[in-house]
């Protein structure tokens, strides 16, 4: 898993809108926080994306976006969002492409759960990884955000 410090992997890859999305239009704009997740309406994914999505407005006044990723179809990822109104990007990355570059691996089939909090000038701040528990990503993006002088400026 890339650490603090690393420069964030080049991602390109389909939104919930079957739109392509780079994360480097987001460069020397916004703050991004970038959350890799197993799979859509499953238990603890759903319960991640929703707290994202409860955070969205403290994530937005630290001027960040929010994004997440995993394999599922873009037409997945829509039904998820709308199903539980998430404001923001899922992007599918089937082939495990950005998966890999960010450092993620498998274990025992288990697909990582991690979260990179990334500054507008695409470096890695703050790398977060558990597989259960969800409110640790969000808390750890909060605490991320406001410590590592993150904030709107």
């Amino acid at each position: 898993m890339l650490k603090p410090g690393s420069p964030a992997p080049e991602v390109a890859l389909p939104d919930q809108h079957g739109t392509r999305f780079e994360l480097a239009s987001l460069r020397g704009k916004h703050a991004v926080v970038l959350y890799f997740y197993p799979k859509d309406e499953t238990r603890v994914c759903t319960l991640e994306s929703c707290m994202f999505r409860d955070a969205h407005a403290a994530i937005a006044a630290h001027g960040a976006v929010v994004i997440g990723i995993s394999a599922d179809t873009p037409e997945s990822h829509l039904a998820f969002a709308t199903h539980h109104r998430l404001p923001f990007l899922l992007l599918s990355d089937p082939t495990g492409a950005a998966y890999r570059a960010f450092g993620l691996k498998d274990f025992l089939g288990l697909k990582q759960r991690a979260t990179f909090v990334i500054d507008r000038n695409g470096v890695i701040r703050s790398a977060i990884s558990n597989r259960l528990l969800a409110s640790k990503h969000v808390r750890g993006v909060l605490a991320a955000l406001r410590d590592q002088g993150l904030a709107r400026s």
